[in-house]
């Protein structure tokens, strides 16, 4: 009886050493897929922080154009892309922001169409950083 307790004592090790590979494996599994959606969160705050952004970039050429038009009746020139500089930076992202002004002529009358894009980036960071996130806002109005 002595033979037959003996060859199997050396299953029971083989057995726990498949259930600790087993669970390790698992285990790195678990960790992976947590640290993917938690870089997937930060990154989709970001973006949204991004957006934002580059929406007050927008509104601040919209509203540095709004202050430059003349009050009707009045016979002053029409508005004109602001030449002060945009704001550098917005809560830790870097804007870039751009206004041209085409003016066409239509029965007689002078039309002024304003064409006005802002773009954030993180402050620090480059193009296929894990931290990246760039987003861009365009508008266009007429005056």
């Amino acid at each position: 009886m002595k033979n037959a307790s003996r060859m199997q004592g050396g299953f029971a090790v083989v057995a726990a050493l498949f259930l600790i590979v087993a669970l390790a494996a698992l285990g790195s599994f678990m960790v992976t897929i947590s640290n993917t959606a938690q870089l997937t969160s930060a990154q989709d705050i970001q973006g949204s922080r991004a957006y934002w952004a580059s929406r007050g970039g927008l509104e601040w050429v919209v509203a540095a154009v709004d202050a430059t038009a003349p009050v009707p009746p009045a016979t002053t020139p029409a508005a004109t892309c602001p030449t002060t500089a945009a704001p550098a930076q917005l809560d830790g992202f870097s804007l870039v922001v751009t206004c041209t002004a085409q003016t066409y002529s239509e029965a007689g009358a002078s039309i002024r169409i304003f064409q006005m894009t802002s773009v954030a980036s993180p402050v620090g960071t480059a193009v296929g950083d894990v931290g990246f996130v760039e987003r861009s806002v365009s508008a266009s109005f007429e005056r």
